[in-house]
């Protein structure tokens, strides 16, 4: 099946089985490092596919990735605001999901990111994931959150100044 083919068409049962192949661990990694709970995560990647099969949406080529994440961080969004989830304690080690490949020396520098990553507000954790993680720039995450790009900006040079401080143990600065 060609990428040609995929152009502003909807899901086929071969265009989800890649779909699902190409795209579903890096929904579940962003879900993890959201959540910082296994099931959790496992649960919203499982509904951002039903939800890809069930509303059949015409996706361009090369904009598949953007809407699962987009439809993966509003899912996140939903159950962090929830009331049951606020009694949930965050901060599991980073990359016990899925791990990525990494030096062994790197480990535990990753889980104290990680850690400092789960610590920060809703709306900086989804940038810093979304730039730092998956490698998007501040346009493209502009148009998937529909927020102007200095509010992009804006909030990801925030993100890193808390997190120095949550790395460095200040609490002022």
């Amino acid at each position: 099946m060609s990428e040609a083919s995929t152009a502003q068409s909807s899901i086929t049962e071969m265009n989800f089985a890649d779909l699902y192949e190409r795209f579903a661990t890096d929904v579940l990694r962003v879900c993890y490092f959201y959540l910082g709970d296994r099931q959790k995560a496992e649960d919203v990647c499982q509904d951002v596919f039903v939800k890809l099969i069930s509303t059949q949406p015409e996706l361009k080529a090369g904009s598949e990735k953007a809407w699962l994440l987009k439809v993966a961080l509003n899912r996140c969004k939903d159950l962090w605001r929830g009331a049951w989830f606020k009694r949930v304690v965050l901060g599991s080690p980073a990359f016990e999901l899925v791990p990525a490949p990494d030096d062994f020396e790197r480990l535990a520098d990753e889980e104290q990111m990680m850690s400092a990553v789960n610590q920060l507000p809703p709306d900086f954790k989804e940038i810093v994931l979304l730039h730092y993680y998956q490698g998007y720039g501040i346009s493209e995450i502009s148009e998937m959150l529909s927020l102007p790009e200095g509010t992009i900006s804006s909030r990801l040079s925030r993100s890193r100044k808390r997190l120095e401080k949550i790395l460095k143990g200040d609490d002022a600065r």
